[in-house]
């Protein structure tokens, strides 16, 4: 890759760094702050809806890629793929950040509406007939545009959501799953996908250094939107449907567990007062209550903390993706 390209990165990453001191401080005027769940405290004053300065990067990012397509490569390829994918972005932010004012103690916008306003989200891709319309060698036709595009994009975005709530979980877990996905892309030969994902990575990047235990922000919905929407988007602009599914394992193990509880219990731990970490159900409904049960089974101290409980899932997602290559490699054409 050109070296030139290293600049839209550049600009996501140093635009979030910039952005995010102004967002905590504002995010605090306006009283956008929530909990800290998993601290024996529950500080209630960590800044809220901090996806916005991720939002903001990443628009700035690949606007940034699509001026130097065209002033300084003289190209005009993929930029309505890149436009239709912006566009989607810019409406999954619109209802990430509704759903955050409406408030999460308060349950936010109801299923319905979300699902209702995720499914307008999918319409750029849609429009431009995007992607390959056949799938495992089965001819879709207008099947594809029509329920796939929109399944694709209202799963991916609710169900991002739904693998939360401890510092740095969200964050970490997009910037493996995008950077998965950026070198897959760039081996496949679409490399301008391949930028267009680097720089919400790198957007995210910036965030981390935030949102890192202990938060001074967290991501709200319009980040675990975003990620989301923007995974389904590379899926079906990359046709690298199956792979990305696969990758979404864990995302989908956390989609039942959650539903086994009928979407009302909460991702959260019991905290004891040392900051430790108990499971705060008899059963489990979360991969994260998974993660501290197994890691108080193994530890000899039985004591878990939320770093722990990050890495343990961000780990599981690296053996995921790892597994994921190594299955659907050879058919994709990578080796």
């Amino acid at each position: 890759m050109n070296l030139i390209l290293f600049i839209p990165l550049l600009f996501s990453f140093f635009v979030g760094l910039f952005l995010m001191p102004f967002w905590i401080n504002k995010a605090k005027e306006i009283g956008l702050v929530w909990e800290d769940m998993n601290k024996p405290e529950h500080p209630k004053n960590v800044a809220g809806s901090g996806g916005v300065g991720v939002f903001l990067a990443f628009i700035i990012g690949t606007m940034s890629y699509i001026a130097i397509k065209t002033f300084y490569f003289n190209s005009a390829d993929n930029l309505i793929e890149i436009f239709a994918s912006l566009s989607v972005i810019l409406i999954i932010a619109f209802i990430g950040i509704i759903d955050d004012i409406s408030g999460w103690r308060r349950g936010g916008l109801s299923i319905k509406s979300r699902l209702v306003l995720l499914f307008f989200a999918s319409i750029p891709l849609i429009v431009i007939n995007a992607g390959e319309s056949s799938i495992v060698g089965i001819e879709l036709g207008l099947l594809y545009p029509l329920i796939i595009i929109p399944l694709g994009i209202v799963g991916a975005s609710a169900t991002y959501n739904f693998l939360a709530g401890y510092n740095g979980l969200e964050t970490s877990q997009g910037m493996i799953l995008l950077s998965s996905l950026a070198v897959l892309t760039y081996l496949m030969g679409n490399k301008w996908l391949s930028v267009i994902i680097l720089c919400m990575v790198f957007s995210l990047l910036a965030f981390y250094i935030f949102n890192k235990r202990p938060a001074k922000v967290f991501p709200g919905n319009i980040l675990t939107y975003c990620v989301g929407a923007l995974i389904a988007t590379v899926a079906i602009l990359g046709e690298i449907e199956k792979i990305t599914i696969f990758f979404f394992i864990p995302y989908i193990m956390e989609t039942i567990l959650k539903a086994r509880g009928k979407l009302k219990k909460q991702s959260f731990a019991k905290v004891n007062p040392d900051g430790s970490l108990e499971v705060p159900y008899e059963k489990i409904y979360g991969l994260e209550h998974l993660a501290i049960y197994v890691l108080k089974k193994i530890r000899p101290t039985k004591k878990v903390y939320e770093n722990d409980v990050v890495y343990l899932i961000n780990i599981f997602q690296i053996l995921v993706i790892i597994l994921g290559f190594a299955i659907f490699g050879g058919e994709l054409g990578i080796y």
